[in-house]
C-alpha cells in the first residue's frame, strides 16, 4: 500500500499556500506593470498565467470524465462548470486535504480487517489525488512559472529596476519550481512500483540538480534575448519543434483521446525547453547527456557571442555577475545531476505491463488492467 505520511501532508499544505501566493504575486505584478504604463509587460504576464491555467483545466477535467466514467453525470457538469470558470485545481486540492487529512492522521486497526482496508483505500486515493495535483503543477510550472521568471530576470537586466514586486515574482518563481519538482519526484517514487522512499538527501540533490541546471538556462535566454530578441524567438521555437517531434517518435500514451494527446506532446515540447524529462520510462543515458551537453555547448556560445559582438558590455557590473551566476549554476546543477543519476536514481523506471489508456491506433484491446496514470506520464 501507498503511504501518505504526515510529512507528505505538510508538504501538501506548503504546496496550497505556494500555489495561492502565486497567483497573487502574479496579479500584482501585471496591475504595477499596467499602472507604470508597461502595457506588453503586463499582458504577457497575464498571458502565461491564462494559458497554464487552460491548460490545466483541460486535463484536469478530462482526467475527471476519465476516473468517474460510467458515475453520475450531474457531478461531471458540475466539474466541467467548476473548470470552465478556471477552479478545478482548488477541487482538486479539496479532495487531497480530505483525503490527505484522513490517510496522515488517522491511526491504523491492525484487529479490525474492514477498518484496514478502508484506511489502505484511503491511503491510496490520497496518494492518487495528490499526484494528479503534481502532475498538473508540472504543467504549469514550465508553462508559466519558469517563462515569467525568463520575463522578470530579462527585465532586471534590461531596464536595471530594483522593484520590490521584481523580486516578489522572481522569489516566488524559485520557490514554485522548487516545490513542483521536489513533490513530482516524490509522486513518481510511491505511484510506481519497486520504487524506494525519496528522502531528504535525495530530495536536496535532486532540487539543487533541477533548480541549479534551469536557472543557467533561463540567464542564458536571458541574456541572448537582451542581445537580440528575434534570436531568441527562434532558438526557443527551435527548441519547441526538436522536443515536439522527439515527443512524436515515443509515441506516448497518455491520453485516451488523440486531440489531448496531441495537447500533452506540444506542452512536452515546451517542457523539454527548460529541462531534460523522460516520457516513456526508458533509459536515457544517452539522451540526458546530448540535452545536457547542448545546452552547455548554446550557453558557451551565447557568452562568447558577447564578448565579439558587443565587447563593451563585458565591462558592465551586471553582465559579469549574470555571466558568472549562469556559468556557476551550470557547474553545480551538472554535478549534482551525476550525482543524483549516480548515487540516488531508480535503476528501473517500470516494469512492462498492460495500460489502461489506448495507445494510438490500437482499438478493441481486451483484459486490460487499470494502473496508476503516472505510468503513462513524463517519468525521471
Amino acid at each position: 500500500t501507498m503511504k501518505f505520511t504526515k510529512q507528505d501532508f505538510i508538504f501538501l499544505v506548503g504546496g496550497i499556500i505556494i500555489y495561492v501566493v502565486d497567483i497573487g504575486v502574479d496579479f500584482w505584478v501585471a496591475s504595477k506593470y499596467f499602472c507604470q504604463g508597461q502595457y506588453s509587460w503586463s499582458m504577457l504576464i497575464l498571458c502565461f498565467r491564462g494559458l497554464s491555467s487552460l491548460i490545466i483545466q483541460l486535463f484536469s477535467y478530462e482526467w475527471f470524465k476519465n476516473d468517474w466514467e460510467g458515475t453520475d453525470t450531474g457531478k461531471l457538469k458540475w466539474i466541467f462548470l467548476v473548470h470552465l470558470f478556471q477552479c478545478g485545481i482548488f477541487v482538486r486540492y479539496w479532495f487531497a486535504l480530505k483525503y490527505g487529512c484522513q490517510a496522515a492522521f488517522k491511526q491504523k486497526s491492525s484487529e479490525d480487517t474492514s477498518e484496514t482496508d478502508s484506511l489502505n483505500f484511503i491511503q491510496n486515493q490520497a496518494v492518487d489525488v495528490v499526484t494528479d495535483i503534481n502532475m498538473l503543477r508540472v504543467f504549469k510550472t514550465f508553462l508559466e512559472t519558469t517563462p515569467q521568471l525568463f520575463v522578470q530576470i530579462y527585465i532586471l537586466m534590461e531596464h536595471g529596476k530594483n522593484d520590490f514586486c521584481q523580486y516578489a515574482a522572481i522569489i516566488m518563481s524559485f520557490c514554485g519550481i522548487s516545490f513542483s519538482t521536489v513533490d513530482y519526484q516524490i509522486s513518481l517514487r510511491k505511484s510506481l512500483p519497486d520504487k524506494d522512499e525519496f528522502h531528504v538527501l535525495p530530495r536536496l540533490v535532486y532540487l539543487f540538480y533541477k533548480l541549479l541546471t534551469i536557472t543557467s538556462w533561463t540567464l542564458s535566454i536571458s541574456l541572448i534575448t537582451l542581445l537580440s530578441v528575434r534570436s531568441s524567438v527562434i532558438l526557443l521555437i527551435f527548441l519547441w519543434i526538436c522536443g515536439f517531434t522527439w515527443t512524436l517518435k515515443q509515441h506516448t500514451t497518455f491520453c485516451k483521446s488523440k486531440k489531448m494527446e496531441y495537447l500533452y506532446r506540444t506542452v512536452i515540447g515546451i517542457i523539454l525547453i527548460f529541462t531534460f524529462f523522460n516520457i516513456k520510462g526508458r533509459k536515457t543515458k544517452v539522451c540526458l547527456s546530448m540535452y545536457y551537453a547542448t545546452h552547455t555547448v548554446v550557453t558557451l556560445g551565447i557568452l562568447f557571442v558577447y564578448m565579439f559582438w558587443k565587447p563593451s558590455i563585458i565591462k558592465e557590473i551586471h553582465f559579469t555577475i549574470v555571466s558568472i551566476l549562469t556559468i556557476l549554476s551550470l557547474v553545480l546543477g551538472i554535478i549534482f545531476l551525476v550525482v543524483y543519476y549516480r548515487c540516488f536514481h531508480p535503476t528501473a523506471y517500470c516494469r512492462p505491463q498492460p495500460c489502461s489508456d489506448e495507445v494510438d491506433g490500437e482499438v478493441g484491446q481486451k483484459d486490460r488492467v487499470k494502473i496508476s496514470r503516472f505510468q503513462n506520464f513524463i517519468m525521471q
